[in-house]
């Protein structure tokens, strides 16, 4: 059995501007300047109290004020009003997911809290296509620790050189590295704002969203033995 596993923000959605102003508003609210939206994407990624966290510090109100709990409530409660107010999905992706999930069972792992990836997977008619949502409250260490990715292996019963990720970050890369399956890079999302991403040149790499069911395409049709050997089109 293959598996087929996506990232979200960056990935599935583009979802960089509604967690911008979400963010500012929390950050204004306690009378600190907006900040970029470019910086605050960068800080996505690693689960939204990390967010706060930085967005607190780069602000100037870390560590003295205000508490962490509170501005996480504040966050939350922004993000859950605009969750889908720019949010959408990147061109062609609802179709080269739809397509994937005819072909091997489709996963969702990310490190978003998962009532609003649930949300947003149905506002634009992924749901259907995901067998399972993993998100960073999901009872599992988050990205890049594979745990999480190993337990929807397991319950895929898909082996090794069967599992692609595909996302957008150096996290997502990460995770598949340390799981030992294969990776399929989104070039197109924001991650490049996260840092610098350390390939090692055996990534499949899609640069447009469309590019993604080439590359799914491609994984799905070869041969145990030329996954594990990395003989792959990018």
């Amino acid at each position: 059995m293959s598996l087929i596993v996506f990232d979200l923000d960056g990935t599935l959605v583009d979802s960089s501007l509604d967690l911008a102003n979400s963010t500012n508003d929390m950050l204004q609210s306690y009378g600190a300047p907006a900040l970029p939206t470019a910086a605050i994407v960068a800080m996505v990624g690693e689960g939204a109290r990390v967010l706060v966290e930085r967005a607190l510090a780069a602000s100037g109100l870390a560590p003295a004020i205000p508490p962490i709990d509170e501005a996480l409530d504040r966050f939350r409660s922004n993000y859950d009003r605009r969750l889908v107010e720019h949010t959408r999905p990147y061109p062609g992706i609802v179709d080269v997911v739809q397509a994937a999930a005819r072909r091997a069972p489709v996963a969702v792992l990310t490190n978003k809290p998962e009532a609003p990836t649930r949300r947003l997977l149905e506002a634009f008619d992924l749901a259907p296509s995901c067998r399972w949502v993993i998100g960073g409250d999901s009872g599992f260490p988050r990205k890049p620790d594979p745990t999480s990715l190993l337990h929807l292996m397991r319950e895929a019963n898909a082996a090794i050189d069967a599992t692609l990720v595909v996302g957008d970050s150096m996290i997502d890369v990460e995770t598949a590295r340390r799981a030992g399956v294969r990776v399929c890079v989104a070039r197109y999302g924001f991650g490049y704002l996260r840092g610098e991403l350390v390939l090692r040149g055996d990534e499949l790499i899609a640069m447009e969203p469309v590019e993604v069911g080439g590359v799914i395409a491609g994984f799905l049709g070869l041969s145990p033995r030329q996954k594990a050997e990395g003989k792959t089109q990018k």
